[in-house]
């Protein structure tokens, strides 16, 4: 199992905006020194919390700071953007990283956001179906494009004005080919969505705010949807995100991840709660669909969302985690604000060296897991 890591990031208001983008830059430094595999960073437009407006730029600044992680949108959001310029500039961004990019995709579901770029009243979803299409056909095509797929509002091509002969009409191509890791993360239950990454080999990345036993139908999904087109789901691409800390001491672990008043983790989930609770979604938090929203209260969510505990404890709740969903290829760990530096980096540090070589041993003597059956929708 790999270890990755992904931020929304979300920081305090009263933080200025300079310093939360220093530990953001600071956290993903730290991950590439410990081993983490990748790191996702998200974006929104206008939420003073969730500081990064525009993920490919921040993790621009971070291409020569790291060695070896891969940098990840986690996730562009198609919607905000004319699909030319997206696929332009992560296929720079690919160039500039040597391959080390990871493109994370989402519709971008922030009401604001679309309010702001007026598209409120846009189909969010079909934008985004859009603009992969053809994101994808971009990158696989030649000039001068002509690209008019049926149904389809973007419309691509330089023939009426390229010259070849002296660059001009020429769209640039990632660096890897024939195109980068495809990543989707997934909330819903049932998502259909990932039966067509499945179809179409992008990869899910279940949202750590979802209960395990929702996160399994996310893999029921995407292998329906590469048995559709003859294909063997991989394990190895499934990830699953989830809410970590780890201490030296039991007692330090429940204070910083739970119990205490400042908890970055409380800070977190209420924060969360509060938006899901704004558009009707509190579902995702519940054990059992019937289960009423007055017994989702912050104290339920943290004690059935957080992983927290020394080494030995989180060792434990991860494979009891992979008892519930079957086996995934990749645990991201969900950062947080660093209320306390010091303990915010021995837990990473610890889940990278003590936390995931255990639960590796523990696979390798044959704990796996299959995904166990699920009702039907």
């Amino acid at each position: 199992m790999r270890l990755g890591y992904f931020a929304m990031p979300m920081h305090p208001m009263h933080r200025p905006w300079a310093e939360t983008l220093d530990e953001d830059r600071e956290a993903i430094i730290l991950c590439d020194k410990l081993g983490f595999h990748d790191a996702f960073i998200g974006e929104h437009l206008t939420d003073k919390l969730e500081n990064i407006n525009n993920s490919l730029l921040f993790l621009a600044t971070l291409i020569h700071a790291t060695k070896q992680i891969r940098l990840a949108t986690g996730t562009s959001n198609l919607s905000q953007m004319h699909p030319t310029l997206i696929a332009s500039h992560a296929a720079m961004f690919d160039q500039l990283a040597k391959g080390r990019f990871i493109f994370g995709i989402s519709p971008g579901s922030l009401r604001c956001d679309a309010e702001v770029l007026g598209t409120l009243d846009e189909d969010r979803g079909k934008l985004f179906a859009e603009a992969i299409d053809v994101i994808l056909e971009i990158w696989k095509q030649n000039p001068p494009y002509r690209i008019d797929l049926p149904g389809n509002r973007f419309k691509v091509s330089t023939e009426k004005t390229e010259a070849l002969e002296i660059g001009l009409g020429y769209l640039g191509k990632p660096y890897q080919r024939p195109r980068p890791e495809v990543v989707g993360t997934v909330v819903a239950p049932y998502s259909k969505g990932v039966v067509l990454m499945g179809q179409r080999d992008f990869h899910p990345l279940s949202a750590n705010f979802l209960q395990g036993k929702w996160a399994r139908t996310h893999w029921a999904n995407y292998a329906e949807g590469k048995q559709s087109v003859g294909e063997v789901a991989e394990v190895a691409d499934w990830r699953l995100a989830r809410t970590v800390f780890v201490a030296d001491d039991e007692a330090t672990a429940q204070r910083y991840g739970i119990e205490d008043a400042n908890s970055p983790y409380r800070f977190y989930y209420r924060q969360i709660m509060t938006k899901f609770a704004r558009i009707n979604r509190l579902g995702v938090f519940k054990q059992d669909r019937d289960q009423p929203d007055s017994e989702i209260t912050l104290e339920y969510v943290l004690r059935s969302l957080v992983i927290c505990g020394t080494v030995n404890s989180v060792v434990d709740q991860i494979l009891a985690l992979r008892e519930i969903t079957g086996d995934f290829g990749e645990i991201v760990y969900a950062g947080m604000d660093w209320v306390e530096p010091a303990l915010a980096k021995r837990s990473m540090e610890l889940m990278a060296t003590e936390v995931m070589p255990r639960v590796n041993a523990a696979i390798a003597q044959g704990q796996s897991s299959r995904p166990r059956e699920v009702a039907a929708n």
